[in-house]
Protein backbone atom coordinates (compact mmCIF):
# COMPACT_ATOMS: atom_id res chain seq x y z
CA UNK A 1 0.00 0.00 0.00
CA UNK A 2 1.17 3.32 -0.72
CA UNK A 3 0.42 6.61 1.66
CA UNK A 4 -0.45 9.92 -0.74
CA UNK A 5 1.19 13.27 0.05
CA UNK A 6 -0.01 15.34 -2.87
CA UNK A 7 2.18 17.90 -4.99
CA UNK A 8 5.39 18.45 -2.82
CA UNK A 9 8.82 19.38 -3.90
CA UNK A 10 10.32 15.80 -2.58
CA UNK A 11 13.16 14.22 -4.90
CA UNK A 12 15.88 12.11 -3.71
CA UNK A 13 18.90 13.25 -4.27
CA UNK A 14 18.69 16.69 -3.94
CA UNK A 15 22.07 17.75 -4.08
CA UNK A 16 23.53 20.72 -2.09
CA UNK A 17 24.66 23.49 -4.24
CA UNK A 18 26.61 25.97 -2.96
CA UNK A 19 26.75 28.68 -5.12
CA UNK A 20 28.89 31.93 -5.23
CA UNK A 21 29.43 34.96 -7.39
CA UNK A 22 31.84 38.16 -6.65
CA UNK A 23 29.64 41.84 -6.73
CA UNK A 24 30.58 44.44 -9.02
CA UNK A 25 33.22 45.19 -6.79
CA UNK A 26 34.76 42.12 -6.50
CA UNK A 27 33.65 40.93 -3.40
CA UNK A 28 31.92 36.77 -2.76
CA UNK A 29 28.87 35.88 -2.08
CA UNK A 30 27.68 32.57 -1.42
CA UNK A 31 24.69 31.20 -0.87
CA UNK A 32 23.01 27.05 -1.02
CA UNK A 33 20.58 26.31 -3.43
CA UNK A 34 18.65 22.72 -3.14
CA UNK A 35 17.10 22.60 -6.20
CA UNK A 36 19.47 21.99 -9.50
CA UNK A 37 21.55 19.54 -11.51
CA UNK A 38 23.30 18.86 -14.81
CA UNK A 39 20.82 20.65 -17.37
CA UNK A 40 22.19 19.53 -20.52
CA UNK A 41 25.94 17.93 -21.58
CA UNK A 42 27.75 21.26 -20.91
CA UNK A 43 25.12 22.91 -18.86
CA UNK A 44 24.00 23.29 -15.11
CA UNK A 45 20.15 24.65 -14.21
CA UNK A 46 20.07 26.01 -10.75
CA UNK A 47 16.53 27.71 -9.26
CA UNK A 48 17.22 30.82 -7.37
CA UNK A 49 15.17 33.22 -6.65
CA UNK A 50 15.70 37.34 -7.94
CA UNK A 51 15.67 37.89 -3.94
CA UNK A 52 19.24 36.58 -3.52
CA UNK A 53 22.27 38.62 -3.06
CA UNK A 54 23.69 35.84 -5.05
CA UNK A 55 21.88 36.19 -7.70
CA UNK A 56 21.90 40.15 -8.34
CA UNK A 57 26.04 39.10 -7.89
CA UNK A 58 25.34 36.68 -11.09
CA UNK A 59 23.16 39.06 -13.52
CA UNK A 60 25.80 41.70 -12.62
CA UNK A 61 28.40 39.67 -13.33
CA UNK A 62 27.62 36.99 -15.79
CA UNK A 63 29.59 34.38 -13.71
CA UNK A 64 29.24 31.97 -10.66
CA UNK A 65 30.57 29.09 -9.18
CA UNK A 66 28.75 25.48 -7.91
CA UNK A 67 30.77 24.21 -5.27
CA UNK A 68 29.26 20.61 -4.05
CA UNK A 69 28.56 20.75 -0.34
CA UNK A 70 30.43 18.36 1.78
CA UNK A 71 29.78 16.82 5.04
CA UNK A 72 32.95 17.96 6.47
CA UNK A 73 31.50 21.41 5.81
CA UNK A 74 27.54 20.85 6.55
CA UNK A 75 27.55 23.74 9.17
CA UNK A 76 29.25 26.15 6.90
CA UNK A 77 26.72 25.20 3.89
CA UNK A 78 23.40 25.54 6.11
CA UNK A 79 25.27 28.86 7.22
CA UNK A 80 25.38 29.83 3.43
CA UNK A 81 21.36 29.04 3.49
CA UNK A 82 20.20 30.50 6.21
CA UNK A 83 21.96 34.25 6.73
CA UNK A 84 20.78 36.55 3.63
CA UNK A 85 23.65 38.59 1.52
CA UNK A 86 21.41 41.32 1.59
CA UNK A 87 21.77 41.60 5.88
CA UNK A 88 24.64 40.30 6.18
CA UNK A 89 27.83 41.85 4.51
CA UNK A 90 30.69 39.84 5.42
CA UNK A 91 28.55 36.54 4.98
CA UNK A 92 31.50 34.50 2.56
CA UNK A 93 33.42 35.12 5.62
CA UNK A 94 31.49 34.44 8.33
CA UNK A 95 30.59 30.90 6.86
CA UNK A 96 34.41 30.80 7.37
CA UNK A 97 34.90 30.49 3.31
CA UNK A 98 37.95 31.64 1.42
CA UNK A 99 37.78 32.42 -2.08
CA UNK A 100 39.98 32.60 -5.12
CA UNK A 101 39.45 33.54 -8.11
CA UNK A 102 38.56 31.28 -10.90
CA UNK A 103 41.29 31.30 -13.89
CA UNK A 104 38.21 30.33 -16.27
CA UNK A 105 35.00 32.69 -15.33
CA UNK A 106 34.72 35.92 -13.34
CA UNK A 107 33.77 34.20 -9.81
CA UNK A 108 34.88 33.05 -6.97
CA UNK A 109 36.29 29.25 -5.98
CA UNK A 110 35.28 28.20 -2.46
CA UNK A 111 38.61 26.76 -0.66
CA UNK A 112 37.21 24.94 1.49
CA UNK A 113 34.81 22.44 -0.84
CA UNK A 114 36.89 20.70 -2.86
CA UNK A 115 34.63 20.52 -6.23
CA UNK A 116 33.54 23.10 -8.07
CA UNK A 117 31.58 23.93 -11.18
CA UNK A 118 32.59 27.40 -12.79
CA UNK A 119 30.08 28.95 -14.82
CA UNK A 120 29.01 31.69 -17.27
CA UNK A 121 25.91 32.75 -17.28
CA UNK A 122 23.71 31.62 -20.27
CA UNK A 123 19.86 32.64 -19.19
CA UNK A 124 18.08 33.62 -15.94
CA UNK A 125 13.96 33.85 -15.82
CA UNK A 126 12.92 36.46 -12.78
CA UNK A 127 9.17 34.26 -13.60
CA UNK A 128 10.58 30.69 -13.27
CA UNK A 129 13.46 31.76 -11.18
CA UNK A 130 15.69 29.42 -13.21
CA UNK A 131 19.28 30.02 -13.91
CA UNK A 132 21.11 28.33 -16.51
CA UNK A 133 24.75 28.73 -16.82
CA UNK A 134 27.66 27.08 -19.15
CA UNK A 135 29.86 25.10 -17.25
CA UNK A 136 33.14 26.36 -18.57
CA UNK A 137 35.24 24.05 -15.91
CA UNK A 138 35.07 21.82 -13.47
CA UNK A 139 37.82 21.75 -10.71
CA UNK A 140 39.22 19.54 -8.07
CA UNK A 141 41.20 19.89 -5.17
CA UNK A 142 43.73 16.65 -5.64
CA UNK A 143 43.12 15.47 -2.27
CA UNK A 144 39.49 14.04 -3.49
CA UNK A 145 41.45 12.37 -6.25
CA UNK A 146 42.25 8.79 -7.19
CA UNK A 147 43.91 7.63 -9.88
CA UNK A 148 43.45 10.97 -11.12
CA UNK A 149 39.87 10.85 -11.39
CA UNK A 150 37.41 12.88 -8.52
CA UNK A 151 36.59 9.71 -5.50
CA UNK A 152 33.16 10.13 -4.17
CA UNK A 153 34.44 8.92 -1.32
CA UNK A 154 36.76 11.15 -0.39
CA UNK A 155 34.55 13.94 -1.64
CA UNK A 156 31.85 13.27 1.01
CA UNK A 157 29.04 15.06 -1.05
CA UNK A 158 25.77 15.96 0.78
CA UNK A 159 22.40 15.90 -0.49
CA UNK A 160 19.74 17.63 1.20
CA UNK A 161 16.59 15.61 2.72
CA UNK A 162 13.44 17.77 1.90
CA UNK A 163 11.13 16.23 4.09
CA UNK A 164 12.79 15.70 7.75
CA UNK A 165 15.03 18.51 6.82
CA UNK A 166 18.27 16.50 7.46
CA UNK A 167 21.65 16.06 5.26
CA UNK A 168 22.67 13.23 4.33
CA UNK A 169 26.30 12.02 3.60
CA UNK A 170 26.39 9.78 0.26
CA UNK A 171 28.96 7.52 -0.54
CA UNK A 172 28.14 4.25 -0.82
CA UNK A 173 28.86 2.14 -4.17
CA UNK A 174 25.29 0.32 -4.93
CA UNK A 175 26.55 -1.01 -8.45
CA UNK A 176 28.37 -0.62 -11.48
CA UNK A 177 26.37 1.72 -13.63
CA UNK A 178 26.39 0.97 -18.05
CA UNK A 179 27.42 -2.82 -16.54
CA UNK A 180 25.14 -4.41 -13.46
CA UNK A 181 21.93 -4.42 -15.89
CA UNK A 182 24.01 -6.02 -18.34
CA UNK A 183 22.75 -9.17 -16.31
CA UNK A 184 19.09 -8.98 -17.10
CA UNK A 185 19.23 -8.82 -20.94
Amino acid sequence: MRKNFGKKSWLYPMPVLIVAAYDENGKPNVMNAAWGGIFTDDTIGVCISIGHKTTGNILATKAFTVSIGTADKAAECDFAGIVSGNNEPDKFAKAGFHAVRSQFVNAPIIEELPMTLECEMISYDEESNHLVGNIVNISADERILTDGKIDVTKLRPITYDPINNNYIELGAIAGKAFSDGKKLK
